[in-house]
């Protein structure tokens, strides 16, 4: 799933770059599955499947859908999808409002149910959840194992006197979750999500993490350090220790009024058979690229230039929303 971007969101002065940076995501996707396109009205939608024809995706592969939006970031406003031991899916629609309310999200949390109320998951039932939750502050190794940083999740910003035993109950009962591996410390200079788990560690299999790193005197040492501390802690669901594969550190990148951005090859999106990277023009690019390879052996690894995305301080796995096979389109 993408939500396409628009002059109404807050890529307008950056749309043209932006724009082709979703056509290359599409067309990387396009080759392996099915995209579901989420266009503002009829008209952008005209404009976006233009893009995409001219690009060489097939119409097959794609399906529309139309809902107003505020931004683009489908992975914190998108859909997630449970399965149950039959392997049927449930479509659980999270709130979402902006991050803990640093921006508006009225449009944007209301995607999910137009969609479904659109039939654009052919019927898959689907429930409302009175709980703010972000895709992106979730990573789990599809056993029951779930790896978040505390203060992305347990935030009175995002659920007012909900803590830490509460939400492990709700998150238990909703997801399935088994095992709670939370990180104390760990966040990226230019990140506004509070420590999105997708910009700093994820599972590459069920033994193995991948994470980020920082060069030395990096503003960022210290906080990840610590948070490599609390990985190597971290055991299996068999009581070993974990495989840490670290990922080669990205340069500086600043916007042009100096700001940090937040650049992380962590934020990789797994398609069928190729994992789609993302990659900044940096040195590290292609260390990173052969790291993640030799993670996900059998798949083709597919970079993606992602400098203008990071200029609204997010990444590929930021502005996708995966939905499995169970989930008809």
């Amino acid at each position: 799933m993408l939500t396409w971007p628009h002059p109404a969101t807050d890529w307008a002065d950056d749309l043209e770059a932006v724009e082709r940076v979703y056509t290359q995501i599409a067309c990387a996707v396009a080759q392996w599955e099915r995209l579901l396109v989420v266009c503002a009205d009829p008209s952008h939608e005209r404009q976006v499947l233009a893009r995409l024809r001219g690009a060489g995706v097939a119409s097959g592969q794609v399906i529309r859908a139309y809902a107003p939006s505020d931004d683009t970031w489908a992975r914190d406003h998108g859909p997630l999808t449970v399965l149950d031991p039959s392997g049927r899916a449930r479509i659980l629609d999270f709130r979402f409002n902006g991050w803990g309310g640093k921006l508006g999200a009225t449009r944007d949390d209301a995607i999910t149910a137009a969609l479904c109320n659109q039939g654009s998951f052919s019927g898959t039932p689907w429930q409302s959840v009175d709980l703010v939750l972000e895709g992106g502050a979730l990573e789990t190794d599809g056993q029951g194992t779930l790896l978040a940083t505390l203060s992305s999740v347990v935030d009175d910003s995002r659920n007012p006197g909900l803590g830490q035993e509460a939400l492990e109950r709700r998150l238990a009962d909703l997801l399935g979750i088994e095992r709670f591996l939370w990180l104390g410390h760990g966040g990226l200079s230019g990140d506004d999500t509070d420590g999105h788990i997708d910009t700093l560690a994820r599972f590459a299999d069920a033994q193995t993490i991948v994470h980020v790193t920082c060069r030395p005197e990096d503003p960022d040492e210290a906080e990840l350090a610590v948070m490599i501390e609390e990985l190597e802690g971290f055991r299996t669901a068999e009581d070993r220790p974990y495989r840490l594969v670290p990922l080669a550190a990205p340069g500086e990148h600043r916007n042009a009024d100096g700001r940090r951005l937040a650049a992380s090859y962590a934020n990789f999106l797994i398609v069928n058979r190729a994992v789609l990277v993302p990659t900044y023009g940096d040195p590290a690019d292609g260390p990173a690229l052969a790291t993640l390879a030799a993670c996900f052996p059998g798949r083709v690894m597919l970079p993606i230039d992602c400098r203008p995305l990071i200029r609204q301080n997010g990444s590929l796995h930021c502005v996708t929303m995966q939905l499995p096979a169970a989930v008809r389109l």
